[in-house]
């Protein structure tokens, strides 16, 4: 646990991502196997059940310190993070004699053996325990295994870095390492074997490619570009995935890395009438029988442990192919988009897979043509377009100049600032979570959340002013008086019961601080419905169906 401590403050407390790489690199060189397997689980995010609430640590705690609750209250609202008050807290809280067996054990041994034990416990048991670990522990030790204890554990250090430590301490392509670690492992020593060996070792069949993603536009670089090179089709609205057939079984994994097959039982039958060695790129969207729904009835699906006829019938899916990676079991990644475009085709103009087709590419001809098909992107329930070089392979990660997201301005509303509430994290001393307003006649309606959109300056500006101009708190949230406008962003809207105004709205965020604006000139709910009914869809045409 030291060891992994010393790593994980060495990553956590630089802005380089030289001194990142090399941190990481260090410990996967001079650590063990079954050590660096669970860094390597952690550092990657990979889901881990929430053993213990931060509740039931900070009550732990209260019950076996001096301080007083409101302290502790005042102290966590100054952090920003439970685990990490704790941790400071107990600096300076005298507890029993540590226990030797728990000291200098190896980051293994606590994961897979005395971590779990808080589950079997009773809960005098399980606060013995975790006291017992907490006085064996070191200062930041302790903050670490708070956060595994809770499930929450996070770190400043991106995906890409933990691949590229990897790739460089044993020579391996960084291409092969990050195909390695798509989906979900165990976190054994047999794994962390196969992932570091230099030569091709034999994929599971469940597991997904890395997937190849689109880098906003440059207007005037493409404007100039020789369109006859290039794909267009629409930007669709929905999840992500890869759809897997191989060993007579099927795999849905999205772009997040979550296997999420159980959630759309309708694709197993027309997937596994695919051949064997099929893996599909595409989208999973709610379907009228003709083009998409609103994000909203897909999300209806989400996160359900079992889905039935009634939400099924309720939610039709479909699943939109744009790519083929992998055809007769072999991976096709590096052939030219319209190579693999036109296998795709064939294979699915052979097949009768239901609830599975291929999206039309658009017709245009000049830079002109393409800007006007990206305005009418919200008549067909899509963002914009995705732009296709058609000699491109199929890369990993965000590679320029291949493809390109070519996405719709944002539907914009003037809104009044109500409530606000601190961040997390590194701005846990700030207030940087926002709720805007709309009028209904002479009240203020809450329609949207944002906490993104602001510099640095404006943030600490607007901070001031929250703390000096509040009106009520309501535990972490202040209503604040009524003063700002400001403009919000957004990519969709649409009707909903669980809110207030009627309305939610997709991906809010500011766009700029009106100050030229008083809230008498904030827009109304009257002209948000103005918007929803102005982005209702039409039909798509014959040549712009799915195929």
């Amino acid at each position: 646990m030291q060891r992994f401590t010393q790593l994980f403050q060495a990553v956590d407390s630089t802005t380089s991502t030289n001194e990142k790489v090399t941190a990481l690199q260090r410990y996967f060189h001079e650590e063990t196997a079954a050590n660096s397997v669970w860094a390597l689980y952690l550092f990657l995010g990979k889901t881990r059940k929430r053993l213990i609430t931060s509740r039931i640590l900070r009550d732990i705690f209260l019950q076996v310190s001096d301080i007083p609750e409101w302290l502790f209250e005042a102290s966590y609202a100054h952090v920003g993070d439970s685990a990490e008050t704790i941790a400071l807290l107990l600096r300076d809280t005298p507890l029993p004699n540590p226990c030797k067996d728990f000291q200098d054990q190896p980051l293994h041994i606590w994961l897979e053996t005395l971590i779990p034990q808080v589950k079997t416990y009773s809960d005098e048991e399980q606060q013995a325990l975790i006291v017992s670990w907490w006085a064996s522990l070191e200062g930041y030790e302790v903050f670490v295994l708070n956060k595994i204890l809770t499930g929450a554990f996070r770190v400043g250090v991106s995906t890409k870095l933990v691949v590229k430590a990897l790739a460089a301490e044993y020579d391996i392509p960084v291409d092969v390492v990050t195909h390695r670690l798509m989906g979900d492992f165990t976190p054994s020593v047999e794994f962390y074997q196969q992932l570091i060996q230099t030569d091709t070792t034999q994929a599971a069949p469940s597991r997904p490619y890395p997937f190849f993603l689109a880098s906003p536009i440059d207007v005037d670089k493409f404007s100039q570009a020789t369109m006859a090179n290039w794909q267009a089709e629409w930007k669709w609205d929905g999840i992500r995935a890869q759809m897997i057939h191989r060993a007579q079984q099927h795999f849905i994994w999205s772009r997040g890395e979550d296997l999420i097959t159980h959630q759309f039982p309708e694709f197993a039958e027309p997937l596994l009438q695919l051949p064997e060695g099929t893996v599909l790129d595409g989208e999973i969207v709610c379907w009228d029988g003709h083009q998409p729904l609103h994000f909203n009835h897909l999300q209806k699906r989400l996160g359900r442990k079992r889905v039935g006829p009634k939400l099924m019938a309720a939610n039709p899916v479909h699943f939109l192919a744009y790519d083929l990676l992998e055809h007769q079991g072999e991976d096709i990644r590096e052939r030219p988009l319209r190579q693999r475009r036109q296998l795709l085709m064939e294979l699915l103009d052979a097949s009768e897979a239901g609830y599975i087709s291929y999206s039309q590419p658009l017709t245009f001809k000049t830079f002109e043509q393409l800007q006007a098909l990206r305005n009418q992107s919200r008549e067909h329930q899509a963002e914009g377009l995705m732009l296709k070089a058609l000699e491109s392979p199929y890369l990993v990660g965000r590679k320029r100049g291949f493809w390109w997201k070519y996405k719709v301005d944002p539907m914009t509303l003037d809104a009044v600032l109500i409530y606000a509430q601190a961040g997390s994290g590194k701005r846990a001393n700030l207030f940087t979570d926002y709720t805007f307003a709309l009028w209904r006649g002479e009240q203020l309606v809450p329609f949207a959340k944002a906490y993104s959109g602001l510099d640095n300056q404006e943030i600490a500006t607007l901070d001031k002013w929250i703390r000096r101009h509040t009106r009520e708190r309501f535990g972490p949230v202040r209503s604040v008086e009524p003063t700002h406008v400001f403009e919000i962003g957004f990519e969709g809207i649409a009707q909903s019961n669980r809110h207030k105004s009627g309305i939610s709205v997709r991906f809010p965020r500011i766009l700029r601080w009106r100050h030229d604006k008083s809230i008498t000139e904030a827009d109304s709910l009257d002209a948000a419905l103005a918007l929803l009914k102005a982005n209702i869809h039409t039909p798509l045409t014959a040549d712009e169906s799915p195929k």
